[in-house]
């Protein structure tokens, strides 16, 4: 396929891959911060051919990961309800919440249905107008702008039996509280390059400032990874710490402005939960007050639903970079994808299920 396969072609990676052999001199950390990422790189072994002096951490950039516990059993809860049809992206059904997941309620016949957009969500509501529809709106940057749309449609067609179940977090202020922990050992970063479409990474320039690391923004393809990873490496090697753009053929510095001023309309900033990490101040994004009325946590007033992780679950160590999955002690005994303790063995961008996936377990033993 035109403007992909070129992107895959295993020539000119390794020949960057040399680039980067040639550069390093010392050990360096870096973090991929988009679970998209994460699984390109473990799928076809990226870090394997990396030199050991380098070694890449797994971020927090899997927005199904980080959606907090409370909020998928209010979700559940919601979903749970006769009156309603609770719609979904795909990937969200089989996290698990404290006792169940949307699996279990819509087999057990609560009307839960899997959308590629919250658009189509409007439309069952239009179609159904005696049920209340509800959107289960996850995501960073890149969903926040169709989930803002599709409440600025309902509010314009006067649709009111539609609500959106809202989990939006935002990278900038989880870059800063990373590296605001003391624990962490990553020097550069791997910026997502979906996010940047929309955002632009022109609020990466005062993170790298302040906190003197390097931010690359990056795509996902093998070549797209590991020209991130050498434009991270110069600059590791040469002492400068900037915010540089290694995926020009669809981010720019100002990104989708259209999209941000959509965004702007409907949502705005709040401290936010992630799941396994903590709250983490203005971090996520709400329903303004003007659009309360498609709030559905305030519809049918979940917001008193409390949650315990499990103690079993080191899934906030490992979206922090603080452990590779293997070394939870949980991984592949007490937590597979068929028994997930933690969203990031079942997300499609978790870290744990590409380690889960791809065999990747502790390479100190040889019976796994």
């Amino acid at each position: 396929m035109k403007y992909v396969d070129e992107y895959r072609d295993p020539a000119p990676v390794h020949a960057v891959i040399a680039q980067i052999r040639a550069t390093v001199t010392r050990q360096w950390v870096l973090m991929e911060v988009c679970g998209g990422q994460t699984h390109n790189i473990i799928r076809h072994g990226i870090d394997q051919l990396l030199p050991p002096e380098l070694e890449l951490v797994h971020g927090p950039g899997c927005p199904v990961c980080v959606t907090p516990l409370e909020l998928i059993d209010q979700a559940l809860a919601i979903a749970g309800r006769p009156e309603v049809i609770f719609c979904s992206f795909g990937d969200m059904l089989r996290v698990p919440g404290s006792d169940t997941n949307l699996f279990r309620v819509k087999a057990e016949g609560g009307d839960v249905r899997v959308l590629y957009s919250p658009l189509d969500a409007l439309e069952i509501a239009q179609q159904n107008p005696d049920r209340e529809v509800v959107f289960f709106g996850v995501g960073f940057e890149t969903t926040a702008p169709a989930n803002a749309m599709a409440i600025l449609q309902a509010h314009r067609l006067n649709i009111t039996n539609f609500s959106v179940l809202v989990s939006h977090v935002r990278v900038p202020p989880a870059i800063n509280a990373l590296l605001s922990t003391p624990a962490i050992r990553v020097q550069a970063f791997l910026a997502a390059g979906h996010v940047c479409a929309v955002m632009g990474y022109w609020e990466y320039h005062p993170l790298a400032e302040r906190f003197g690391v390097p931010i690359v923004v990056t795509g996902f393809e093998p070549l797209d990874i590991v020209r991130g990873i050498l434009m991270a490496v110069q600059q590791l090697e040469t002492g400068r710490t900037q915010v540089e753009n290694a995926y020009v053929r669809t981010v720019t510095e100002a990104g989708n402005t259209p999209a941000q001023q959509v965004i702007e309309q409907v949502f705005q900033e709040c401290d936010r939960k992630w799941r396994g990490i903590g709250e983490i101040p203005g971090s996520g994004w709400c329903v303004r007050p003007d659009f309360a009325s498609f709030d559905a946590a305030l519809r049918f007033d979940t917001g008193q639903i409390t949650a315990h992780e499990s103690p079993l679950c080191h899934a906030g160590e490992v979206l922090q970079g603080l452990l590779k999955p293997y070394q939870c002690p949980a991984f592949g005994t007490d937590c597979t994808p068929r028994t997930p303790l933690g969203a990031p063995m079942v997300s499609a961008e978790g870290a744990c299920a590409a380690y889960h996936n791809y065999g990747r377990f502790d390479p100190t033993t040889s019976d796994k």
